[in-house]
């Protein structure tokens, strides 16, 4: 099958499962792009729940195809910034880098972003790796039985994406000025993720900027945090081999290079 054929195909599928959204998905043209973006509104707003062999074997197929016609980016292979040798800046798509884990700013729920194609990296995450990540994190909610707490770290697969594994984090919500508590919690962040991947022996992390787009977390100050909290760590630990800090916008790549430099 073609592209398109694969699309719509998974399209129906979802569709059949969730007959509440055809309504909707009739305003959505034919053509590849508009039904590319109906697979990726149904995909974030389908519940956890078991998934076929047909709809994973078509839906990999798309996702891994897609994921190497962005081209990969070796993490491993990126060069060290300012003076440590161990930390790697990287501007771009985190979906496309092949790295041990991947950090996901994650909310309380872990189960990804419901927004369709919301720009959150939640959302991307979600979307390139496919939904046997959202179903991975809804078995771990239900063993849990509650929201998922500020500052810890969990590890699931990557499914799709280069990256072996995704740590999903809880970063603190600021409202008004940044209190001690939300310095802590987000330091936190950073050292469970980094602890968590230590324990089961990944060697290159990439973290996004946690917490500072949909949470309100001052940049300038989260990145300070990000950069002391990653460098205390690897003062005490030798087995990571590399802490890549990926940003997506002007201002966290120039944060980033002044504060590593």
């Amino acid at each position: 099958m073609d592209r398109l054929t694969v699309i719509r195909a998974l399209n129906d599928m979802l569709l059949a499962e969730m007959p509440q959204y055809q309504p909707q998905a009739r305003e959505f043209s034919r053509d590849a792009a508009s039904q590319r973006r109906l697979l990726r509104s149904l995909m974030n707003v389908r519940p956890p729940m078991p998934l076929g062999r047909e709809f994973l074997a078509m839906q990999d197929g798309l996702l891994s195809a897609e994921r190497d016609g962005k081209g990969v980016v070796d993490g491993a292979a990126l060069p060290a910034v300012g003076t440590h040798p161990r930390l790697a800046l990287w501007r771009g798509d985190i979906t496309r880098l092949r790295v041990d884990a991947i950090v996901n700013a994650a909310n309380s729920a872990l189960l990804g972003c419901f927004h369709p194609c919301h720009g959150c990296i939640d959302n991307a995450i979600h979307s390139a790796a496919g939904l046997q990540l959202r179903e991975e994190c809804g078995q771990i909610m239900r063993a849990q039985g509650r929201p998922e707490p500020t500052g810890r770290a969990r590890l699931t697969k990557g499914y799709n994406l280069p990256a072996r594994y995704v740590l999903h984090t809880v970063g603190p919500i600021v409202q008004g000025p940044v209190s001690r508590r939300d310095r802590e919690q987000l330091a936190a962040c950073y050292r469970s993720c980094l602890e968590l991947a230590a324990e089961h022996n990944l060697e290159c992390v990439a973290f996004c900027c946690i917490s500072t787009g949909e949470f309100h977390f001052p940049n300038q100050e989260a990145a300070e945090i990000a950069v002391r909290t990653v460098t205390e760590f690897l003062r005490r630990n030798t087995s990571m081999k590399k802490v890549i800090f990926n940003v997506f916008k002007d201002i966290d790549e120039e944060i980033y290079r002044t504060l590593l430099a």
